[in-house]
């Protein structure tokens, strides 16, 4: 038996030298793969956005009540002072309101002063004059309603500025409340709106200096200050509206584009940040990427939670550290345990 098994072993070994090679399994060819190093996503240091030149207060002025509108005596772009009259309502429907209210109430008080003297007399019971007192009252108060709707007919302006928009002509019917006018008030001064994205509104404060210039040199560059960020973002474009004032200038016009330069502050602790085109499989809240070990020299998906998205890439919440490398792009060509190799970009083009 001692003298078969190296026999054994030999034939064995001559039968695995003497298979087909198309048998024999080949390591396949590592895949050339861009990779990305997962950072936290601080963001650049200074934050450049467009905004637009606005009056900070920009008021639209309405009617209160409803009518026809008599005149409207200013034009887009008229400077306005304060109490001026811009426009008014044909008040002779207003005005016959008024003489019927005056009737009703005169009628109102006269019956009150009847009732009362009969109850003086004994004639009436005290319910009478109780009902004629509420009567009276409620017309004092239709009468206070008119004269109310006849004195603002008239629209003033509310303080010195600039009429940016008119929204009605004469003869127009206007619903109560509806905009006529769009003044702008100098004393207000003006601002700069500008969207920022979240990332961007997170790292920006009230009073924070920024510089704002005008691409179209329609006013010459200046430093401002941030004074407001709003506490809602925008429902149709996800950013916060921020505020910078501006000094006073005479040329600058509401509507003007400008550009404003914040140096923002730093993120401690950011979440990572990765491209795009690093995941796959993305579902609300959550996705998948390839992680690279640079030991075996392999790809394994990792399942990610997914924050807020932007210009810059995906914020990863969590299911990656700081420092890990993961596959940037071609992430359908890859499967499970698949050999990578690092690439240039044109060296992953070519594959």
């Amino acid at each position: 038996m001692r003298a078969l098994l190296p026999v054994a072993l030999l034939l064995a070994s001559c039968s695995q030298g003497d298979a087909p090679a198309s048998e024999r399994e080949e390591p396949a060819a590592p895949v050339p793969v861009l990779l990305h190093r997962a950072g936290p996503s601080t963001g650049n240091a200074l934050i450049i956005a467009p905004g637009t030149v606005r009056l900070r207060h920009e008021t639209p002025l309405a009617f209160w009540t409803a009518g026809r509108v008599a005149s409207v005596n200013v034009r887009q772009g008229d400077r306005v002072r304060a109490g001026q009259e811009l426009a008014r309502l044909d008040t002779r429907t207003l005005d016959m309101d008024v003489r019927a209210a005056q009737a009703d109430a005169r009628r109102a008080r006269e019956e009150l002063k009847r009732q009362e003297t009969l109850l003086a007399q004994g004639w009436v019971p005290r319910v009478r004059v109780d009902t004629a007192a509420a009567a009276a009252g409620a017309a004092d108060a239709a009468l206070e309603r008119a004269l109310f709707a006849q004195k603002n007919a008239i629209i003033r302006a509310p303080a010195d500025g600039i009429v940016l928009e008119r929204l009605a002509e004469p003869g127009q019917t206007v619903a109560a409340g509806e905009p006529v006018l769009l003044v702008g008030e100098y004393r207000s001064g003006f601002v700069l709106r500008v969207p920022l994205v979240a990332a961007d509104a997170a790292r920006v404060r009230v009073g924070m200096p920024a510089q704002v210039r005008f691409p179209d040199a329609s006013a010459p560059p200046t430093m401002g200050q941030l004074i407001e960020i709003a506490g809602r973002a925008d429902e149709r474009t996800g950013t916060f509206q921020v505020e910078v004032a501006l000094p006073a200038n005479p040329s600058l016009k509401s509507g003007q584009l400008g550009e404003v330069r914040i140096a923002a502050e730093a993120r401690s602790e950011a979440p990572i940040l990765l491209p795009a085109t690093a995941l796959f499989g993305v579902r609300a809240g959550e996705g998948f990427v390839w992680r690279f070990d640079p030991v075996s020299r392999k790809v394994e998906p990792v399942r990610v939670e997914t924050g807020a998205v932007s210009a810059q890439g995906v914020t990863i919440e969590a299911g990656l550290r700081p420092g890990d490398l993961v596959v940037r792009s071609g992430v359908d060509r890859l499967t499970a345990g698949q050999r990578v190799v690092p690439a240039t970009p044109a060296q992953a083009r070519r594959s």
